[in-house]
């Protein structure tokens, strides 16, 4: 596995941001001749990439460090790519354009620095709390350009104007068309446009489990296509996001060259 921790300039923030990047590379095994042929680090394909994004108050080193994501991706043989997005819902929030920095400005860096696929069908993007929110209104705002959505635990209720001010705010108001997902997955099933599939999760003991699981079920009446999971003995916690993280990973539709080459042991 390797773990680059990148500083670059944003053209959509107007300053410098980090981003961590997870690469599949050679394992021990491979290097002691034990693989399935020579150890190498020519690449046959571009790796396919997941967009995992954190939650309120994280950066981009909180999903690696808090869970064993690393190790899921290389066993999956897929690249995780993880931002700091501060507090700002992954929205336009005053000056701070993080809609576009992940919709078009950390795509393109990373496809291009990065031995990073940039096609729809090997891309996904996935968070938790916040990030799962982020993760929908992205996925829902462009179907096009993502394979699948995974959303843990999910800010189903946030208002991106509200949230970076007062996210534990009990009347958040009616969050703009483009950040509402309510209204977004409206949009594409009275457009007619097909859904990425969504996968779904929230602990039962999440003070976010009721309004996820009637998302979940909205989804599912406008015509999605949702894996909803439920999890007891789970509240708002780690533990719970890098189980989840984990099955999500074995979800997710593939038909890259890596999938074909199945999961490895590291």
């Amino acid at each position: 596995m390797a773990k680059v921790v990148c500083n670059f300039l944003s053209y959509s923030l107007n300053r410098a941001v980090d981003i961590t990047v997870v690469l599949p590379s050679v394992t021990c095994p491979e290097a002691l001749g034990m693989g399935d042929g020579p150890a190498t680090h020519v690449l046959p394909a571009k790796f396919p990439v997941v967009y995992l994004l954190h939650g309120f108050a994280n950066n981009h080193a909180q999903w690696t460090g808090y869970t064993n994501v690393e190790l899921y991706a290389e066993e999956r043989r897929i690249a995780i790519v993880n931002i700091s997005a501060e507090n700002k819902a992954y929205a336009q929030v005053g000056a701070d354009d993080f809609k576009r920095f992940v919709s078009e400005e950390l795509p393109e860096f990373v496809t291009n620095y990065f031995p990073i696929s940039d096609k729809p069908e090997d891309t996904y993007i996935a968070g938790l709390s916040m990030g799962g929110y982020g993760a929908l209104m992205h996925g829902l705002s462009h179907p096009e350009r993502y394979r699948a959505i995974g959303a843990f635990s999910a800010g189903i209720h946030i208002n991106p104007a509200s949230f970076a001010t007062d996210p534990m705010a009990a009347d958040p108001g009616v969050a703009a068309p483009e950040y509402d997902v309510h209204a977004l997955a409206k949009k594409l099933a009275d457009e007619e446009v097909a859904f990425p599939p969504i996968y779904s999760a929230c602990g039962m003991d999440d003070f976010l489990f009721e309004p996820n699981k009637a998302y979940a079920a909205e989804l599912t009446a406008l015509g999605a296509d949702v894996t909803w999971k439920e999890v007891s003995g789970f509240g708002h916690e780690w533990r719970f996001w890098d189980q989840q993280v984990e099955q999500f990973l074995d979800w997710i539709p593939r038909e890259d060259v890596y999938a074909k080459m199945g999961t490895r042991s590291c």
